[in-house]
């Protein structure tokens, strides 16, 4: 069976829209943990299992306040769900068994500039964009597997079953 990736209408994945919330430009300041690198964000809400995988390869359960890096690896297990906000207001919210790469993130909150490049690996994955995809969405992309989606919108939906 050949690889499917679809894009869906917001309303069509209701378990991780229970997690969306739009949140403001000014996001909270996430929870401060050992390490001197900045936090591209922070966990939001983690429901059931929920796991976050930094470079070093460890990996941690996910908590809400937990910062997360603009390198980290966050995964969900069956009947789980998590909200990630980053600095610039993006919310990313994942469905049950999804795994998501931040692979870069860079924003400076004094000139609003900045960039976004989120990998969906398997799953199901919300973004309701912030101030970088408002004020440069040439800036925001997601990969998939066989895809690379630019964004022109400012929320949307990804499904990828993970399978080439």
């Amino acid at each position: 069976m050949s690889h499917r990736l679809t894009i869906l209408c917001a309303g069509l994945l209701a378990a991780a829209a229970a997690f969306a919330q739009p949140t403001p430009a000014a996001a909270p300041q996430p929870s401060a943990e050992a390490g001197a690198e900045a936090a591209a964000g922070f966990i939001k809400s983690a429901q059931g299992d929920v796991r976050v995988l930094g470079t070093d390869g460890t990996g941690r359960p996910a908590r809400p306040g937990d910062r997360v890096l603009p390198i980290d690896r966050v995964s969900t297990g069956p009947d789980s769900g998590a909200s990630l906000v980053l600095r610039d207001g993006t919310t990313l919210v994942m469905g049950p068994e999804s795994r998501v790469d931040l692979k870069q993130f860079h924003f400076d909150p004094t000139t609003q500039e900045g960039g976004i490049l989120v990998s969906l690996l398997r799953g199901s994955m919300r973004m309701i964009t912030g101030l970088i995809g408002r004020t440069q969405p040439d800036a925001v992309r997601v990969e998939t597997q066989t895809a690379t989606i630019g964004i022109r919108g400012t929320d949307f939906i990804v499904t990828d079953s993970g399978q080439p």
